[in-house]
């Protein structure tokens, strides 16, 4: 598969500012920054890459970048240091005062150096300190039979009754009444027949009941 060539931009722009020192063979892309502040110098070696939209920023000191050393695009290297001998620095990385050994390859968008506030580590040591620390709770009096007792504990000498209740003191309950022959036999509604059959048979004193069993 063919590849058609890159065509190069005609808008090639690099800002330098302070004491920068650029090898003629070094290939700086267009749109990098490089800045020394002052009494600081960046120094540029020969046959070095610098990858678009790079931004170089010496503070405090020397920023040199070796011979061979390829900077990918979107790199940012602030403060002072040393880019190695033939090191590749991978795009979008950020370098904050520190520095990268020969022939080292860092991966891309990776953060090295001063990462800015440094976040306490706390030790198992002091975790014990501030268990030990930790003010105890002590538990309310208990009452127990109208005595109080210190710490929650009741003395051994001390004995603690369970409730007991008297049969005289639990609560009566009347008794079920048990039916009788005479309601065995009774018959559903039988006032109402009584009152029907005297309405019908008025010289018929003797009311309906049902025929006695045989004993």
């Amino acid at each position: 598969m063919h590849l058609p060539p890159l065509p190069l931009s005609s808008n090639y722009y690099v800002h330098t500012e302070g004491e920068v020192s650029i090898d003629p063979s070094a290939a700086i892309a267009s749109g990098v920054i490089l800045r020394a502040a002052t009494d600081s110098k960046i120094i540029i070696g020969a046959g070095v890459c610098i990858g678009i939209g790079s931004i170089l920023h010496a503070n405090q000191g020397i920023l040199e970048v070796e011979a061979g050393a390829n900077l990918g695009a979107g790199v940012l290297v602030v403060g002072k240091g040393t880019i190695g001998t033939n090191a590749c620095v991978g795009a979008l990385t950020t370098i904050w005062n520190a520095s990268i050994e020969p022939w080292q390859v860092v991966q891309p968008g990776c953060l090295i150096g001063d990462k800015g506030r440094q976040v306490p580590i706390i030790s198992s040591a002091s975790t014990e300190q501030s268990a030990t620390d930790t003010p105890e709770i002590t538990p309310a009096p208990i009452s127990t039979a109208g005595q109080e007792f210190e710490n929650g504990q009741v003395p051994s000498s001390t004995k603690v009754m369970s409730t007991y209740i008297a049969p005289e003191d639990l609560p009566t309950t009347s008794p079920v009444a048990e039916p009788t022959l005479e309601d065995a036999h009774s018959v559903s509604g039988q006032g109402n027949l009584n009152r029907l059959l005297k309405t019908l048979f008025p010289y018929n004193n003797q009311s309906f009941n049902p025929p006695p069993e045989d004993s």
